[in-house]
């Protein structure tokens, strides 16, 4: 197994997902109350971008994940069981995500689905989850359809978007002064839940975005809603999107000499975009995010759980360093476990659900607790923001710096006046 997921690269994950559900009925079987649970063994399925222009976030999910149930399996599994998850290439394509789901259900025989990547993608199974009654744990998207109204089989850890650009709204209008806020947002589920989100955060505040402009998913087509928006003199650009649309909005804007503050939310990628806009140093882009940073100017290598992804990911993923998506896969792998271990020997899929209800305070960092609970399946409500300084993502003490920022837009000698060492300083 660990062989294999080091070369989830190219066909090789094609391979390895065909390959991995082959045996599964050989070494699972499924009783009638409870599928995908043997002596010796809990399979679960999941369906998330491994190749594509979404493949890093789903292969980061992968590995974070992987990584927590590679260490507990090593140590014996859950109540004399161990872990193994089906995982199969989607390639962020939502009639692809339902074929791979309809197969982990029927064929594959899973006991939950777990870790999907993306809103277009996750939104399009819920009717197979509620007819199949089967849990969807840990979902790397924080669509308000996932959340509202409550479905008794969707548990959420992350904190939704709609918290997410709530929080970022805030900060630009009350802190900042700014009342020119525009929206570039991917038409489709995801893109269209962010703009929700954003619009309502808006209205707060007595304000309307001065200008929307979009792209179709899966494209780089980025110039009509960059005209639509640079024409409006917006001072700030919300980003609902992936990393590659953005960095291309970004750049182009830049090239342009158009250049507000950028702002996006946590499911474009923080590492990834910020490797694309390696080359502008004079851009400010500040990001939230729904997990504190496992590592940086926070030195949180000693603390709790990010200290345990660090440490596993270094053994079992050596080549990659540590990262927002893979902590974020990480937390829920632990809930996962955590709520196995609750559930006991005598595991059903509503037991499994009671279990991850009944779980309160659970200790993430000496300052961060998940809890859950019957008319509350979202764990985490945390939002953090980090700017874009020196080619990475750094945590943001206060918005004083950006203020500088704001000041100076539209000047054509614009200086990004902090630095990494005001960062460091608290500012």
């Amino acid at each position: 197994m660990r062989g294999l997921t080091r070369l989830m690269t190219g066909t090789w994950i094609v391979l390895w997902a065909l390959l991995a559900c082959q045996p599964a009925k050989d070494s699972v079987a499924p009783s009638e109350a409870t599928p995908g649970v043997s002596d010796t063994e809990i399979l679960l399925g999941s369906s998330l971008a491994l190749q594509g222009h979404a493949s890093f976030l789903g292969r980061q999910t992968f590995r974070g994940y992987q990584c927590y149930l590679e260490h507990v399996n090593a140590q014996g599994g859950i109540h004399g069981r161990t872990i193994r998850v089906i995982a199969y290439d989607d390639s962020y394509d939502p009639p692809q995500c339902l074929a791979n789901t309809q197969r982990l259900i029927v064929e594959d025989q899973v006991f939950a689905l777990f870790s999907y990547v993306g809103t277009p993608t996750t939104v399009k199974i819920l009717p197979l989850v509620e007819e199949a009654r089967i849990p969807l744990l840990g979902m790397f998207t924080g669509a308000n359809a996932l959340r509202e109204p409550l479905n008794p089989y969707v548990i959420n850890v992350r904190a939704s978007y709609y918290q997410e650009t709530g929080a970022a709204i805030s900060r630009l209008v009350s802190e900042l002064k700014l009342t020119k806020i525009a929206v570039f947002y991917q038409y489709d589920a995801f893109g269209f839940d962010g703009l929700t989100g954003m619009e309502l955060a808006l209205k707060q505040h007595n304000l309307a975005p001065v200008a929307r402009g979009s792209y179709i998913r899966g494209t780089l087509d980025v110039g009509e809603g960059l005209h639509r928006i640079a024409a409006s003199d917006a001072e700030a650009v919300v980003m609902i999107g992936t990393y590659e649309p953005c960095a291309r909005f970004i750049r182009l804007a830049r090239e342009q000499g158009f250049n507000p503050i950028f702002y996006t939310v946590s499911f474009v990628g923080a590492e990834e975009l910020a490797r694309r806009l390696e080359s502008f140093q004079d851009v400010t882009v500040i990001m939230s995010q729904v997990v504190p940073p496992p590592e940086g100017p926070e030195d949180r290598d000693h603390l709790g759980t990010a200290s345990e992804y660090i440490t596993l990911l270094r053994r079992y993923f050596p080549e990659d360093r540590p990262n927002f998506v893979g902590f974020e896969g990480y937390i829920n792998a632990k809930v996962l476990v955590e709520g196995l271990r609750r559930a006991g020997r005598d595991l059903t899929r509503e037991g499994f659900i009671r279990a991850i209800e009944s779980i309160q305070d659970f200790p993430l960092l000496p300052d961060i607790t998940l809890s859950f609970g019957p008319d509350d399946h979202q764990g985490l409500d945390q939002v953090y923001f980090t700017r874009l300084v020196n080619g990475s993502f750094v945590l943001m003490k206060d918005w004083a710096s950006i203020k500088e920022q704001v000041r100076s837009v539209g000047s054509e000698d614009l200086v990004v006046r902090d630095s990494h060492e005001d960062f460091q300083n608290g500012h």
